[in-house]
């Protein structure tokens, strides 16, 4: 779980209107973060710090079923700017996860006064899953 503080896996960067694709195998757990920029911010901690994406696929702890859901809970904490994001499922369902920028519209996605909160986001049933994600979100 060190992949929060500063060593990520992959790095890049979109273009307005550019799409990269990526492929994960069943029970796969995992996440991006997404900001304006060359670097991602981070908070007091070395954490990263915006807006982030998350997932599991095909969970073996949670009989197949898939989730996701967008994130803005350590860039409120550490008072960072909050980007936009929309997740949805691109296969089967309709199910999205959204926030615009400063978090003024939220619908199922996650803030810092839910924290605690378990079952936010995008819950899909077993069987294949396509995301769709949308950076710098507006509504």
């Amino acid at each position: 779980m060190d992949g929060w503080y500063g060593n990520a896996c992959h790095n890049f960067t979109l273009t307005p209107g550019s799409v990269k694709l990526y492929a994960f195998d069943s029970d796969s757990q995992g996440g991006w973060a997404a900001a304006p920029g060359s670097s991602i911010p981070t908070n007091d901690y070395g954490s990263y710090a915006s807006t982030w994406g998350e997932f599991d696929f095909g969970s073996t702890v949670n009989s197949a079923w898939s989730g996701f859901d967008v994130s803005a809970i350590q860039a409120q904490n550490a008072d960072l700017t909050v980007q936009g994001m929309k997740i949805c499922s691109a296969h089967g369902s309709s199910t999205c996860s959204s926030l615009t920028s400063g978090a003024e519209i939220v619908a199922e996605a996650y803030t810092s006064d839910k924290a605690s909160v378990g079952g936010i986001g995008g819950n899909l049933s077993p069987g294949p899953v396509r995301l769709a994600v949308t950076i710098d979100y507006s509504g």
